[in-house]
């Protein structure tokens, strides 16, 4: 989603907030400059959030929490902040500051003006438009009017407490993932969205430069690169058409300009460049660094690509893919539509929604998926029955640690020396991996073989 607000452009990648779509989430986080953490204030930091935002604070990512849902009740404010900082490892400085919550939520105190922003909910027009708010300074006398003589007095020491104890702001912490502006709102009723979106604005950075095998490309650079993070199929049923998402990372992309595809090892033409909210789509003439477009993909790109101008040959960092934790062996029901597939299966492993192995010195015949969540094999199931017409049975195999092997040329993986639980795979590329059903497992076989490398993670 892409629109103009206070002259600036600004691009939003929204993520599924299940956890078994972590995986979806954090390749979305490599293509983002800031993130924002939405926390629900009766529930805290949850497990995906934990997960998914220390992946933004090694790659030192700006986080911006709103605390959402303060109409409601609501946990202790100095709880929440301290939940945040002994999770994630950072501080926390809060722009504004709750008064009340639930039924006795009267609004927010603004540290930086001195005022309060007051909330006036109406049941009946919850969710449906924006509810009143007005400000008023923290000293005026009718302040106690308005809030009462305990909400008053309570707002006025958590004030005092927090210019006294907490953190001091520090722009050059945010932009580097140290600390992290915390707002309070409401955004069924639109309280307190748009004073976060313009303090976001004033704080959060333009598009940075961005780390390839040649060095730090910067984004003011008039040579246009992008790489590829998300890869969608069957989005339009009709046209049954497959779009790569890219993050565009320096330059100024044109419609129909030849580019290079640098992991491919040749000259493309980007065709049918689109921008996309929800369901809607337009085409796009230009694009600027920080934007992000979708592209005919038939069936050339894969998760992480880089694409750069003929003449250029670098390739941006890879993105990590997460170990799967469940697996399973799949096959489909009618033998006659082995064509559909493998060709669904495929799609979607290179969409990054699964990961598929092969037997090793197996074929195609016997295909173990692994996922991150159990709930990606309900999708897995439900996208090849209607989009590719095929019906499948999953086996639940017990397998739940995987490794990569990393120094392959110099291991034969005949002479491995494993233990009983332990599974020989191969990836869709050819690369050979190990399964085990238990963790000592992988100690083990380590030990048995001195010279095997093993690593949790791969890189696309």
């Amino acid at each position: 989603m892409q629109f103009n607000y206070g002259g600036y452009c600004i691009n939003i990648l929204d993520t599924p907030g299940h956890q078994d779509f972590s995986e979806d989430t954090y390749r979305t986080l490599m293509a983002a400059d800031s993130a924002v953490m939405v926390i629900d204030a009766s529930k805290g930091v949850e497990a995906q959030t934990r997960k998914l935002f220390k992946v933004c604070v090694m790659r030192h990512i700006p986080i911006f929490t709103f605390i959402n849902k303060m109409d409601r009740d609501a946990n202790d404010t100095f709880e929440l902040l301290d939940e945040i900082e002994k999770e994630l490892g950072i501080g926390t400085y809060p722009m504004n500051w709750p008064i009340g919550s639930g039924v006795d939520f009267k609004g927010v105190y603004d540290r930086e003006k001195s005022e309060i922003l007051a909330f006036e909910g109406d049941k009946e027009l919850r969710g449906q438009h924006e509810v009143k708010a007005h400000e008023i300074d923290l000293n005026d006398a009718a302040l106690e009017t308005i809030l009462g003589e305990s909400l008053c007095q309570t707002l006025r020491d958590d004030v005092e407490l927090l210019d006294g104890a907490g953190y001091e702001f520090d722009l050059e912490k945010v932009r580097h993932g140290k600390l992290s502006p915390v707002f309070f709102g409401s955004a069924l009723t639109n309280f307190g969205v748009e004073p976060f979106l313009e303090s976001f604005l004033r704080m959060t950075t333009s598009p940075l430069p961005r780390q390839t095998s040649e060095g730090v490309v910067d984004p003011f650079s008039k040579d246009f690169s992008a790489f590829v993070f998300k890869i969608q199929a069957n989005m339009n049923k009709a046209h049954r058409d497959r779009i790569a998402f890219m993050r565009i990372c320096s330059g100024k992309f044109e419609k129909g300009m030849e580019v290079t595809h640098v992991q491919g090892g040749r000259k493309i033409k980007l065709s049918q460049p689109q921008q996309m909210m929800a369901s809607d789509r337009h085409i796009v003439d230009e694009a600027y660094a920080g934007d992000i477009i979708g592209v005919f993909d038939p069936g050339i790109f894969s998760i992480g690509d880089t694409i750069c101008m003929p003449g250029k040959k670098f390739a941006y960092e890879g993105i990590p893919t997460f170990a799967p934790e469940h697996f399973a062996r799949v096959r489909q029901l009618d033998t006659m539509k082995r064509k559909q597939f493998v060709k669904g299966i495929s799609q979607i492993a290179q969409e990054g929604a699964i990961q598929i192995f092969q037997e090793y010195k197996g074929g195609m015949e016997e295909i173990i998926v692994g996922v991150v969540g159990v709930l990606q094999f309900d999708v897995l199931k439900y996208r090849l029955e209607n989009e590719y017409n095929v019906d499948i049975r999953l086996e639940n195999l017990p397998y739940e640690h995987i490794r990569w092997i990393a120094n392959k040329e110099e291991i034969n993986l005949d002479r491995i020396q494993g233990t009983s639980d332990m599974k020989k795979v191969m990836d869709l590329k050819g690369n050979p991996l190990l399964l085990f059903v238990n963790p000592w497992s992988v100690g083990m076989v380590q030990d048995r073989n001195k010279d095997l490398v093993l690593t949790e993670f791969s890189k696309n």
